[in-house]
């Protein structure tokens, strides 16, 4: 009795990963007529990507030029350049626009949807998906990736013994930041099975944890234009301006993200404290004069209820609490020294670390595929034929501010225009 063979499905493209890479990479390869599978671990598209900027999404940093947005990839704009001349900052804008879902601007270049919902951004991306005929298979565990011998075809199983088969394959599996939206790091020990070298994986841009009882009463204060400078044994190691978030842990914002870093290489060596200037652009001596017009103004006023004037009133009672000064005193009784307690705290803030929140808590993770590995102007490995690597997967250090999801759009949309 002749038998015949059950022929095998082979897609142009597999997509391992339903985040922001993963759906660009994807949609653009079906819009070049591929026929391509998502698959997702999670029940759901997306999961991260709903998170980010507290549920706003910021999708990227609004930069002049290719040559400055890249200037905040340290280590990695060499890389990098061959990519962003195929999808640009503009193009990232333009996309999503065009597909109805008009942005705006704020501090610092940051974009964000009109709609203020990260949902906004995630619609845009399933049409994308949807309109290209992309499969997608949700709940789908990958197991292994392997390269077929014979076929050189890409054949992934997942956990049920499943194989998906492809001539390509995209891997947009993240870092390991919010483990429970599915980033644990999966697609890390795959490539390190075909031959790829990666670096250890931390977090990288998460929030810091303090000793400072005080400073977690001020749970959402927030306060805006100030200098962070970071200290260990006396000494200056960085400084950002910008944006600090009081939280009940600690401080949060894009000023401590973009520093967090650094502060988890210093907290090995010893205790690390941070300073924080009120007024970063005012000198002492300008400062010392509105302080005093202040206090001179209402001379019979308490003290407790004119620095309201200054700084934001939840913080008042713990300044005065650092300088030693009761808070019902009035102002004409406010001494010499006390002025000047009052004023050198005004400039330097003083807080103490307690340590990194984990992983779980972290914005992005630093670490992965080493950059060498990969050829940036088509996203493919360097290591093993038709697998592409794309964005958190990558080695490549981002401050909090759209930079992340840069990344993940322009090397998604590379990876889709060459897989």
């Amino acid at each position: 009795m002749n038998t015949k063979r059950k022929t095998e499905t082979v897609w142009d493209v597999i997509v391992i990963g339903g985040g922001p890479a993963g759906m660009m990479a994807a949609g653009r390869a079906a819009e070049r007529g591929k026929s391509v599978i998502l698959l997702e671990k999670n029940p759901t598209l997306g999961r991260k990507l709903l998170i980010t900027g507290g549920g706003r999404c910021n999708l990227t940093n609004n930069k002049p030029d290719t040559r400055t947005m890249l200037s905040h990839y340290t280590g990695s704009d060499q890389f990098l350049f061959s990519a962003f001349a195929q999808f640009t900052v503009q193009d990232t804008i333009a996309f999503f626009n065009d597909r109805g879902m008009k942005t705006k601007e704020e501090a610092e270049g940051r974009m964000f949807p009109v709609s203020d919902k990260a949902q906004a951004v995630l619609d845009v991306l399933t049409r994308y998906i949807k309109e290209g005929g992309v499969q997608v298979q949700t709940s789908a565990v990958v197991a292994d990736i392997a390269v077929d011998v014979k076929t050189k075809h890409i054949r992934v199983r997942l956990d049920d013994a499943t194989e998906i088969v492809g001539r390509s394959c995209v891997v947009a599996t993240g870092g390991v930041s919010r483990p429970e939206t599915g980033s644990t790091g999966d697609g890390f020990a795959w490539l390190k099975k075909l031959g790829h070298t990666v670096a250890d994986t931390n977090s990288s841009l998460v929030p810091v944890a303090l000793k400072d009882a005080w400073a977690k009463k001020l749970s959402g204060v927030t306060l805006s234009d100030i200098k962070l400078t970071v200290f260990q044994n006396g000494k200056k190691q960085g400084m950002k301006k910008g944006k600090v978030l009081f939280t009940h842990f600690g401080i949060s914002g894009p000023t401590v993200l973009n520093m967090s870093k650094l502060i988890g290489e210093l907290i090995p060596q010893g205790d690390v404290g941070i300073m924080l200037d009120l007024f970063p652009k005012i000198e002492h001596d300008a400062l010392k004069k509105k302080l005093q017009a202040l206090l001179i103004g209402d001379s019979n006023k308490k003290i407790k209820n004119t620095l309201d004037a200054l700084v934001p009133s939840a913080l008042v009672l713990p300044l005065l609490a650092l300088a030693w000064i009761d808070g019902e005193t009035a102002n004409h009784s406010v001494k010499k020294e006390e002025r000047a307690k009052l004023l050198l705290l005004l400039k330097a803030v003083p807080l103490h670390v307690q340590g990194l929140l984990g992983a779980d808590k972290a914005i992005v993770s630093s670490g992965g595929v080493a950059l060498t590995e990969v050829n940036f102007k088509t996203m493919e490995s360097r290591v093993v034929k038709n697998i592409y690597i794309v964005g958190d997967a990558l080695n490549i250090d981002r401050p909090s501010g759209g930079y992340s999801l840069q990344i993940c759009w322009t090397t998604g949309f590379v990876a889709g225009s060459h897989c």
